[in-house]
Order: structure tokens, then C-alpha cells, then sequence
């Protein structure tokens, strides 16, 4: 799309009292700019709108509006589906507005949209406290938390939208509000799931816990002729686990670039030194590991471990269900699977529900998949264009042969691009008719469409 005078106007006399900045295609760091990380989306933006506070994010609201543009907000941009872009139209970007406020006596932060979790790790863990982020710390709070946030706390702590205290949203109409459990609560409902549906999300308040700043926690792997046993030893472990032991696993492959195929498991106990010692023992005597890095180191490390094998720029396609079981079959044909993996990035992991997050009822906010058990995710990842249909298919087709395995939940925040209508209704189950409700309340023309799109309806 070439930019109408009209809107050239426009953008110059926001321009005038805009604090941010405003890039347009010919600008000089407007290809920088653009740029989310999953390399695999290439979009351009008319103009990206490049936030310094909530004023600017009204105006740029209110110019998509005046000038009949879509929009797309970005956070930190790693929604894997590259919903925080948008071609012709307005990119609004947060990712200069990263400021955290803590309030350790009261053990609350306050975050600004574009923030990411290593920002909001650094000035929390200060005072020893941390809420649920993600299992790369790089990710962006807010795309995170209103879709779920799945994280290394989350046994003890549950999610990262289970530790809101309030939100401040722009809504479609540029008027500003917050919501909380005594303010906007049926917003608030269901903006604890609901994703970027609702407005944009300028400052999330989280309530925090006393966390570290040291625990146990690391990665340890074994051969992949060993995955069998590997990950059936996952599978009786995750069994039993105390809400302050968070466990997933998976196959994945040697962080060193050589293709090396390993059954891994990556862990966090929360708890005391003494108990997450005890904890890890059982697994760390397993077999004969090829690599154990598992130990105590702080929460921050922990939470950034993962972030190399995530570079911003790789290719990604991921496909991801909850399982109603991890049975034999099911382990096998992970197995089998694997084997055929045409990307030396390439994972299938598997994320362990357990402990508080599965005490919170399905309805209590807009995210219902409380139940114990798995989220299963194939994970496609390379570098090199040249590979895009064979890694495509390859997720795509490992995807189809773990069906008959699955549960009836997906989890909102990595479903694809090419994945909407039934695959959104699917991931809030329940709750979807209610979430719908809300959008009509509050974006009932659906101005914030671009995202798992629930439609407004009455």
C-alpha cells in the first residue's frame, strides 16, 4: 500500500507533539523497525507507530481510526504467528516503553506493555521477588501474561494472568481505562486469556513472590537412543511433583549446531536449596546423561537459559494441542517423529501442568485449560529460507501423527497463522461465547482483529 497524501498529512501534524516516533517505509530505521522475531513473517506496515507513553498510543489509535487503517500492536514481538505486524496498516509499538516500577513492601510490580521478562526479572529479583514469565526471557510481559504465560514458577505460582492486579488498557475508541477485579471486572475477566482482543495493553500490574534470588534449576539430556526410557522416566516424575517443582521435556537437539539428537529435561524448583537438591537427585541419577547442567544459579539465569536456542530472526512454525495422555503410544511416535526432523532446531517438548495452575477454576478467568497433564508443542526452527517447505511439512506432519494422542484444549498463544475460527474457539472451550460478550462490549466493531480473533457477538 503506497500512503494517501491524506495520510501523510496526518502523520506529519502527529508528528508535532508525538513523544515516540513515527516511521514510514522510506524512513531510515523503519526495516529495523518492522522486524518481529520470527523470521518466517515479512510484513511491511504503512507507518509504525513507535510509543514513548499512553498518549501516543491514543493518537495512534485514533489515527488508524480517522484514516481506516487496521492495526497491530507489538509488545515484545515473539507471537509466533506474527500478529504484532500487519501489512497497510498501523504498527503500534510498545517495545520503548519498558519502564518497572516495584513496590516490595506490598510485593507488586507495575510494568509497562512493551517490557520483556528479562527487563521485569532484573528489577524485581532486586528485592528476591519474581511473578510467573515466560521459559525465554525474552518474550514480551504482555503478549505473554494476556494469553496464558506458561513459566517456570507456574507449580507454585500458577500463570502469569493468574498474578494480574490490574490492567491499563487504550481502548478501540482511545479512551483509557483500568481493569481489576474491582474496576471493569468482567474486562478484567477476560483479559486473563483473551489475548490483545480488547485494546492495548499500556501497564500490567502483577503481584509477586519471595523467589530466590537463587534456586535449582537447569538442563539435563541423554543420548537420543535413550528417549524411550528418557521420557517415560519424564512421565513418572511429572506424576508426582511438588507445587515448587516445574518440569518439562522433550527431544530436541544439541545446542552446538551439530544435529545431535538428545531426550532433554529442564527444571526449577522454586523451594528451599536443601529440598530442590533432594528434589533433582532421582532425576540427575538417571542413566547415563550426556549433559547436566542442573544446579543451583539464580532465577534470572534460569529464566534466560533457553533464549540462545530462540535467536530473534530464525524461522519458525510450531504446532502445538494438549494431550490427553502421555501414553507409550504417544512417547513412541514422539520418537518416530523426531527421527525425521530436518533441522538441527527442530523440538518436541512437552509442558507439564501441575499444582496451583491447575487449581483455579476453568471459568474463573478467560484461559480454562487447568486440568494436570501435558501441552504438547512441535517446534519447527531453522535458519535457511531454502528449507521452509520441507520444515513446514515435517511439524506439520508430526503434528497429524500426534492427533490421536490429544486432548480438546490448545493453548492460545502458539497457535499459528494459518490456524483461526475453530482453533481459537478450540483454545478457550468453555469460555468463548462469554469472551465474545466482552469484545462486544468494549470493541464491538472489531478494531483488534489482529490477533486469535474472537468476534464480537451478543
Amino acid at each position: 500500500m503506497v500512503a494517501t497524501a491524506s495520510l501523510l498529512n496526518a502523520v506529519d501534524e502527529l508528528a508535532k507533539s508525538f513523544n515516540g516516533q513515527l516511521l514510514k517505509p522510506n524512513d531510515l530505521e523503519y526495516e529495523t523497525a518492522r522486524k518481529v522475531h520470527n523470521g518466517l513473517v515479512d510484513k511491511r506496515p504503512v507507518v509504525i507507530a513507535r510509543c514513548r507513553g499512553v498518549a501516543d498510543v491514543v493518537d495512534a489509535v485514533r489515527l488508524a481510526r480517522d484514516e481506516g487503517l487496521r492495526v497491530a500492536v507489538r509488545g515484545g514481538g515473539h507471537n509466533v504467528a506474527g500478529r504484532s505486524t500487519i501489512d497497510d496498516g498501523i504498527m503500534i509499538d510498545l517495545s520503548q516503553m519498558k519502564g518497572v516500577h516495584v513496590d516490595p513492601r506490598a510485593r507488586t510490580a507495575r510494568a509497562q506493555g512493551g517490557s520483556t521478562w528479562n527487563v521485569f526479572n532484573r528489577e524485581t529479583q532486586l528485592h528476591g521477588l519474581a511473578s510467573t514469565g515466560g521459559v525465554v526471557s525474552s518474550t514480551g510481559i504482555a503478549g505473554l501474561t494476556l494469553g496464558g504465560g506458561l513459566g517456570w514458577l507456574m507449580g507454585k505460582h500458577a500463570l502469569a494472568l493468574d498474578n494480574l492486579l490490574s490492567v491499563e488498557l487504550v481502548l478501540a475508541d482511545g479512551r483509557v481505562v483500568r481493569a481489576s477485579e474491582g474496576e471493569n471486572d468482567d474486562l478484567f475477566w477476560a483479559l486473563r486469556g483473551g489475548g490483545g482482543n480488547f485494546g492495548v495493553a499500556t501497564t500490567l500490574e502483577y503481584r509477586l513472590h519471595q523467589v530466590g534470588p537463587t534456586i535449582t534449576g537447569g538442563l539435563i539430556a541423554w543420548p537420543f537412543q535413550d528417549a524411550w526410557d528418557v521420557l517415560r522416566r519424564f512421565r513418572d516424575v511429572t506424576a508426582g511433583l511438588p507445587d515448587e517443582f516445574t518440569v518439562f521435556g522433550g527431544l530436541v537437539h544439541a545446542p552446538d549446531g551439530s544435529g545431535t539428537k538428545l531426550a532433554a529435561i529442564v527444571l526449577c524448583h522454586c523451594g528451599p536449596r536443601a529440598d530442590g537438591e533432594k528434589a533433582v537427585q532421582p532425576i540427575k541419577a538417571f542413566g547415563t546423561p550426556a549433559v547436566d547442567a542442573i544446579g543451583p544459579m539464580p532465577y534470572a539465569a534460569m529464566n534466560a537459559m533457553l533464549d540462545a536456542a530462540y535467536p530473534a530472526g530464525a524461522l519458525n512454525y510450531w504446532k502445538s494441542n494438549f494431550l490427553g495422555a502421555l501414553s507409550d503410544d504417544a512417547i513412541r511416535t514422539m520418537i518416530d517423529c523426531f527421527a525425521e526432523c530436518p533441522t538441527a532446531m527442530g523440538q518436541m517438548l512437552l509442558e507439564n501442568f501441575h499444582g496451583a495452575v491447575t487449581r483455579v477454576d476453568p471459568t474463573a478467568t478467560a484461559f480454562p485449560h487447568r486440568t494436570p497433564g501435558y501441552n504438547f508443542l512441535v517446534l519447527g526452527e531453522w535458519m535457511d529460507r531454502a528449507q521452509n517447505d520441507i520444515c513446514i511439512k515435517w511439524a506439520r506432519d508430526s503434528y497429524a501423527a500426534m492427533q490421536p494422542f490429544m486432548g480438546g484444549g490448545r493453548y492460545v498463544n502458539y497457535i499459528g497463522d494459518d490456524e483461526q475460527g475453530d482453533a481459537v474457539m478450540t483454545a478457550y472451550g468453555p469460555n468463548y461465547h462469554r469472551l465474545q460478550q466482552v469484545k462486544a462490549a468494549y470493541d464491538p466493531e472489531n478494531f483488534f482483529r489482529m490477533n486469535q480473533n474472537i468476534p464480537p457477538r451478543s
